[in-house]
């Protein structure tokens, strides 16, 4: 049996050596300076100090430590702009040539972007492209044979492994940290799945390399969770998979192109799930459907799940804006829908992504509400709807919302809502609703598609318990 110092020294030994690393890595990774044109302060300063020579002159008195001033009116109207102090970040170098990847929000709004290498050479830095949604940016700085790095395979990035980071946090330029990576596919956007380490992150290290073992960029250094703007130990990384493919979009057109179905998606709870016989709460919820959308035009309905997309299995609702949106506008895809009972392939050709559309305002009330005991025991009261609210909304028929309140309201409908199925069964008008909830279990929770403005909807009516 080891002494008890051998056995420490031994486990000393096993500890990950990052010197070879930082060695290796450390030459690639630059401090980035942004800039912002600010007008120069006029002579006189402030308004507070206007005001103190306005007290001296009213009352005759010396202006003390302060030369003679222009008067106001001979003073020029526009002051020079020159160059502040806007922020600090990191970066690293992508290929030789001189592009370099940072995060989108370290070079926002910066009329200058100043890159400074480990040699302590400066490069003012031309702005190729940045996209908010991801925090992806790169710029370009003039410069040849330069040390690039290697973009490593993140799909080998295992839960547990030793990860480091260099970066400038609080200006302090390539400074190494280290860690473990914490999780993988991490949801806090909707286009990312981060990678949460527990390396010590903090502001100025935004834009900088999450490296591995063997030396390879994993990852940019992206986001911290912290109550008091320091590192608390949780901190996200953009995986460089995702990053190198918004890369290569920015420095071919200079923006990223996303695709979009038009469908308000949710989780799939496991009521849902069982409620519509799916089995295992998988797949994307659609809540709603776009007027007019690619997703409305290939026969996609509130209510329906989709379970896969062009043959990719949708485990969770937060992977269907990802493969959607890497998708090429323009293209066609298959999205497989289960709806009622069964599994179904619809065509869609793919849009792309821009503003959200206006939502239209509800119809408004013109008669008085008409709805039964049962009805109103899950908070709706409902009624027919006239021939000119038919009209407006393009529906054959449904039944109007005329209030909603507790299991009702819980399940997010509202006044102005057109009912149009309860249970996957079409009700046209009140005397239908109430035909089709007479036949229900009130105790167990009800399905609801309905209207909104332009979507179409898909609801769940919890009752109470």
């Amino acid at each position: 049996m080891l002494p008890a110092a051998s056995a420490s020294a031994q486990g000393v030994r096993g500890l990950p050596d990052f010197t070879d690393l930082v060695d290796q890595v450390g030459p690639s990774v630059v401090n980035i300076r942004t800039l912002e044109k600010v007008s120069a302060r006029a002579p006189s300063g402030g308004p507070n100090e206007e005001e103190m020579l306005e007290f001296f002159r009213r009352f005759g008195l010396p202006i003390p430590n302060m030369p003679r001033q222009t008067p106001r009116q001979n003073r020029p109207q526009q002051q020079p702009e020159e160059a502040q102090p806007r922020g600090v970040g990191s970066g690293f170098i992508l290929t030789s040539d001189g592009l370099i990847m940072t995060n989108a929000h370290v070079i926002e709004d910066a009329d200058e972007v100043l890159v400074t290498l480990t040699d302590k050479r400066e490069f003012k830095a031309r702005i190729i492209g940045a996209d908010k949604r991801t925090d992806v940016a790169v710029v370009k700085i003039d410069a040849s044979g330069l040390p690039a790095v290697k973009v490593g395979d993140v799909s080998r990035l295992r839960v547990g492994e030793w990860v480091m980071a260099i970066g400038s946090p609080f200006g302090l330029d390539n400074t190494v940290t280290a860690g473990i990576v914490s999780a993988k596919q991490r949801d806090t956007g909707d286009y990312l799945p981060f990678i949460q380490t527990d390396v010590a992150i903090n502001p100025g290290n935004s834009g900088g390399p999450l490296i591995n073992m063997r030396g390879e960029v994993v990852g940019i250094n992206s986001q911290i969770y912290s109550r008091s703007g320091g590192s608390m130990g949780i901190s996200f990384s953009i995986p460089m998979d995702e990053a190198v493919r918004v890369s290569d979009q920015l420095r071919s057109n200079g923006r990223v192109t996303r695709g979009r179905i038009g469908v308000q998606i949710d989780q799939v709870s496991k009521e849902v799930a069982e409620s519509i016989g799916l089995g295992k709460p998988i797949g994307a919820l659609v809540r709603g459907v776009e007027a007019g959308s690619p997703a409305e035009k290939a026969g996609v309905e509130a209510g329906d799940i989709i379970t896969k997309f062009d043959g990719k299995t949708i485990e969770k609702s937060s992977d269907l804006p990802r493969v959607v949106g890497s998708t090429k506008p323009g293209s066609k895809s298959t999205v497989t829908v289960f709806r009622r009972g069964s599994s179904k392939d619809l065509s869609v050709v793919i849009a792309e992504v821009e503003g959200d559309k206006p939502v239209a305002k509800a119809a408004g009330k013109e008669e008085k509400p008409r709805t039964s005991a049962v009805a109103q025991t899950l908070g709706l009261s409902v009624a027919d709807l006239t021939d000119a609210q038919k009209k407006e909304s393009n529906l054959k028929g449904g039944v109007r919302v005329e209030a909603a309140a507790d299991a009702a309201a819980r399940a997010g409908l509202r006044e102005g809502d057109v009912i149009v199925q309860l249970a996957n069964t079409e009700v046209a008008s009140v005397k239908e609703f109430e035909a089709a909830l007479g036949k229900l279990d009130k105790t167990k929770p009800l399905n609801v598609l309905f209207r909104r403005g332009e979507w179409t909807q898909f609801a769940v009516i919890r009752p109470n318990r």
